[in-house]
């Protein structure tokens, strides 16, 4: 009797040996939330989406991601402090949000002449990569995007040169703002969701931004002339970050798939980057708008109204520490990375909205 007890607890204790080192127990997957601001149905976020479902599928479910569009969980402002302290594990939003927190990476937004979205993304991607600024010290980077540049979008005057900017009233905000200033235009700070009612009603004569918002907010129903002044245009750089403890507690075959996944997405968000703004440029023309012409050297000229603006960055990039040359080592770099990947975009063949 006593053998048989004996021999039925240790099948008991086979059993549950067996049970705790099942692949099953042991390969518990590992679950991560990703924050995006966007609504679920603009293209930004249906990408965020693509990714947790390429992390999962790659990792052959060893890693899942919960994810979170439309700021449910974090909001814009908040989404970088959030990641760092573990409110989410990924996060997506652009630097100007928390303007001074990023101050290297900030130079990326100044009017450096990007034809297209794309190109600002992947020259962002680059700039990180060369300069590895310490302000990212706190998370771990998967990729940067960027918006395409920003154009002048007005309802009853076409802005063919800088002196149809004087007295028009246009919706910005930040270092634009500063720059329409200096060529004579006048800045009005308009949330994105009252844009529309604003054009109605005259608020505002017209708005610097992306040529997506003509689709994604309307604007191209009231908006009659869109100006190519791309040139001149400023750019908002997008990051998507993971909490740092998150990543170095991810196995060595995990990271590997981050990264081969985030260089797909890089690729992807900056299509859709071009994508949303050919889209929003067809709708407006749809609607009845016209695309206006903008003469390079207008546009020249506008670029160069940014130079105050750039010189107090530089003063303040300065007041934190760094040196003025390698300040403009930064915009040095910035510059004869667009040449390459305008020549790269036109290599692969995506799609532009502006040639």
């Amino acid at each position: 009797m006593k053998r048989m007890v004996v021999v039925l607890m240790c099948m008991v204790m086979t059993g549950l040996l067996v049970l705790s080192t099942s692949p099953a127990a042991a390969q518990a997957p590992v679950k991560l939330k990703f924050s995006n601001f966007f609504a679920a149905t603009h293209q930004y976020a249906v990408l965020g989406q693509q990714f947790c479902e390429e992390i999962k599928k790659s990792t052959n479910g060893k890693v899942e991601i919960t994810y979170y569009p439309g700021g449910i969980l974090t909001t814009a402002t908040k989404m970088f402090e959030g990641v760092v302290n573990g409110v989410s594990d990924l996060g997506l939003a652009h630097c100007e949000y928390t303007r001074g927190r990023f101050p290297v990476t900030e130079t990326l937004s100044f009017p450096h002449g990007y034809p297209s979205g794309y190109v600002a993304g992947q020259v962002a991607n680059d700039f990180f990569t060369q300069f590895r600024p310490k302000e990212w010290d706190t998370v771990q980077v998967l990729w940067f995007y960027s918006t395409g540049p920003q154009i002048a979008s007005t309802v009853k005057k076409p802005v063919r040169s800088l002196e149809d900017l004087k007295g028009l009233k246009l919706r910005t905000a930040g270092r634009p703002a500063d720059i329409l200033r200096n060529v004579g235009g006048t800045p009005v700070a308009v949330e994105m969701a009252d844009i529309y009612d604003g054009l109605q009603r005259g608020v505002v004569d017209g708005l610097l931004a992306s040529m997506e918002v003509q689709k994604g907010w309307k604007t191209g129903e009231i908006i009659k002339y869109a100006s190519l002044t791309h040139k001149a245009g400023t750019v908002f750089t997008f990051y998507v970050v993971m909490n740092k403890n998150k990543w170095n507690a991810l196995p060595e075959d995990a990271k590997k798939v981050f990264r081969e996944v985030s260089q797909q997405f890089q690729h992807k968000y900056g299509v859709a980057s071009n994508d949303i703004d050919i889209e929003g440029r067809d709708y407006l023309k749809k609607n009845g708008g016209q695309i206006i012409p903008f003469p390079d050297e207008e546009a020249a000229k506008w670029a160069k109204a940014a130079d105050p603006i750039m010189e107090r960055h530089v003063k303040d990039l300065e007041g934190r520490g760094y040196k003025k040359a390698d300040v403009e080592g930064y915009v040095k770099f910035v510059k004869e990375r667009i040449p390459y990947w305008t020549a790269k975009e036109k290599e692969l063949k995506v799609a532009s909205p502006y040639y």
